[in-house]
């Protein structure tokens, strides 16, 4: 079981690499770290095992987080605050198309590889289509938007070593950018 101590903090280097494509069939260890990975995230909602193992809830991991440098992500979101949910392990993910609006949430952003509270709006797409193979191989293709676009974009950009708050504006950190829509 993934806890805490798995996953890396922000300075360390894995976090700002650029994660390996992984080609299919893919290895059982792979598949074992993407389930560990999305039990952690059902493990870190639950209140009572979150309490007994001290985790921090997360509704998203990629695999650089736990110190493995390839393409991979689980999210786990149970209701999107519109009675959808989404529960996957994806492979290989790539934003294929976005929209031109851009969407934020008022509270900022969070991380569970970053302790600290940053400050400032991460601005993203509002809108995104992700292609992506599941932990068999099989082609997954999903439109997003609004929060669930938020939580993906967060997730594919940690494959490509950005952080969240490297979309932050460090001179206007708490300005909405025109056009933008609060999620």
């Amino acid at each position: 079981m993934l806890t805490m101590k798995d996953i890396i903090k922000d300075g360390h280097p894995t976090l700002r690499e650029k994660a390996k494509e992984l080609s299919f069939p893919i290895s059982e260890e792979d598949k074992e770290t993407l389930r560990s990975m999305r039990e952690f995230l059902i493990n870190s909602q639950d209140e009572e095992i979150a309490k007994r193992y001290g985790l921090r809830s997360g509704v998203g991991l990629a695999a650089p987080q736990i110190n493995v440098a390839k393409r991979m992500i689980a999210v786990y979101l149970p209701d999107d605050g519109n009675g959808k949910s989404y529960d996957y392990m994806l492979v290989n993910p790539k934003v294929m198309s976005h929209s031109v609006q851009e969407a934020y949430l008022p509270t900022g952003e969070g991380c569970l590889s970053v302790d600290e509270n940053i400050p400032g709006l991460v601005h993203r797409h509002n809108r995104v289509t992700i292609k992506a193979q599941d932990i068999d191989g099989n082609e997954v293709k999903l439109r997003l938007k609004g929060y669930p676009a938020i939580v993906f974009q967060h997730e594919i950009d940690h494959l490509n070593g950005v952080m969240f708050y490297d979309h932050i504006d460090a001179n206007n950190p708490l300005k909405p950018h025109e056009d933008a829509v609060e999620v």
